[in-house]
């Protein structure tokens, strides 16, 4: 299917949109956007910024010359990501639209997730997405997106043992968890395969006494059990393995992801997810997990 260049409007579905800056891992985050997009029937949209992207105060004035290069530049990004989306799921009938714009990387990306499915960014990066994850604009759409937010970590395995993996999905038991959840079990639904529940219900001692551990427990384990009860009707297709820990939050999900194909977190929660997007747990996760992770906001607060 020949792409096209052009921008999403309100009569289209929502698509899945992916951003590049010409990077490896942008092309890996655009070729996980594609089987995504795939997996859920839905069109993939895949955007740069030619733009300089500054610090502060307005961006560089640039003759007609430089602005002509950066879009012939631009267009050559997204023209490989869409070879490299194309590639990634050659035998489905994906629409994939591109577009270059000439805003700065962080709005244009914010502003486009209120008609996105889900927006899909590479960790690290180069030019627009300069220092990626660990940058202003990756950090500025996690915090700020109106949609689920996929990074893409590194490669991506899409061998059939990775593909039979489960989706890991982080439970507090907060209404701020339930968006992730949701997510989760539509995924591991569409991917036919498990889901695992981590709900880490002590973040503070290792050495708990026995009857504070066991009480913990036996309420986290209810508060998990609760979480999972109306989605575990809704989608019956999905086994569901519960992992209730007293560990701090990161140190669970990181050791179920050494076994996961995706992990879904919730943007902020309670107790060891406090501030999920923007304290220590998120951060932690952000650096250190090697699968792709979504982290989804309820888009009534976006």
């Amino acid at each position: 299917m020949t792409e096209k260049t052009v921008r999403p409007t309100d009569h289209r579905p929502r698509p899945v949109l992916a951003a590049v800056d010409g990077s490896a891992n942008s092309y890996q985050a655009a070729a996980w956007a594609a089987a995504e997009a795939a997996l859920h029937r839905l069109p993939l949209h895949i955007l740069t910024s030619a733009a300089i992207q500054t610090g502060f105060g307005p961006g560089m004035s640039l003759g007609e010359a430089d602005l002509e290069w950066l879009r012939v530049d631009a267009e050559r990004v997204v023209g490989e990501a869409a070879r490299v989306a194309r590639a990634a799921v050659p035998e489905d009938d994906l629409t994939i639209t591109t577009e270059v714009a000439f805003e700065r990387a962080a709005p244009l990306l914010i502003d486009r997730s209120t008609t996105a499915e889900m927006l899909v960014v590479g960790s690290r990066g180069i030019g627009a997405f300069q220092r990626g994850l660990l940058g202003s604009v990756s950090t500025a759409v996690t915090r700020h997106a109106h949609c689920p937010v996929a990074v893409v970590q590194g490669i991506v395995a899409t061998d059939p043992v990775s593909a039979a993996l489960p989706v890991l999905v982080g439970v507090d038991g907060s209404d701020n968890s339930v968006p992730a959840v949701r997510l989760a079990f539509e995924e591991a639904s569409r991917r036919k395969v498990d889901l695992v529940a981590v709900h880490a219900f002590d973040d503070s001692s290792a050495d708990l006494p026995a009857f504070s551990w066991e009480t913990g427990r036996q309420t986290a384990e209810t508060e998990l059990s609760e979480a999972l009860a109306g989605y575990r009707e809704s989608y019956p297709d999905v086994a569901v393995r519960g992992v209730v820990v007293a560990n701090r939050p990161v140190r669970a999900l990181l050791r179920e992801a050494a076994s996961a194909q995706l992990l879904v977190v919730g943007s902020h929660g309670r107790g060891g997810f406090t501030s999920m997007l923007l304290g220590s747990t998120s951060n932690a996760l952000l650096h250190s997990v090697d699968i792709p992770m979504i982290v989804v906001r309820d888009r009534e607060q976006g």
